[in-house]
């Protein structure tokens, strides 16, 4: 009975061995998950703060290309201006010019007939 005894008492061993390093397992695998869960949310978090400034500076970043831009536009308006009321002139000029050379042309022509008709 001894022998029986101490075949049961090593069988309930090994047993308590194996649930013992299977609870080990479980427990280490629960922690390695919770950590690993743990550092997602943690990268998670970092990420966001990482993301953050970045989106941030490329937000500025266009936002400068679209002052720079919109900047160039109106020096662009003011030049079109400018060489809008230039040409105007220059028309308005030529007009002016144009009559007076019609005014000459007639007076030239009206001597040259004057001229003819006295020969």
């Amino acid at each position: 009975m001894k022998s029986a005894n101490l075949s049961e008492s090593t069988k309930i061993s090994r047993s308590s061995e194996i649930d013992v390093g299977g609870n080990i397992r479980e427990l280490l695998a629960t922690r390695t998950g919770d950590a690993i869960r743990q550092a997602d949310i943690a990268g998670d978090e970092i990420a966001v703060n990482s993301v953050a400034p970045f989106l941030h500076r490329v937000s500025e970043a266009s936002r400068r290309e679209i002052k720079h831009l919109v900047d160039a536009l109106q020096t662009l308006d003011k030049k079109l201006q400018i060489d809008g009321d230039r040409i105007q002139r220059d028309i308005e000029e030529y007009t002016e010019l144009s009559k007076h050379v019609m005014q000459l042309t007639t007076i030239i022509s009206d001597s040259v007939n004057g001229l003819s008709y006295a020969s």
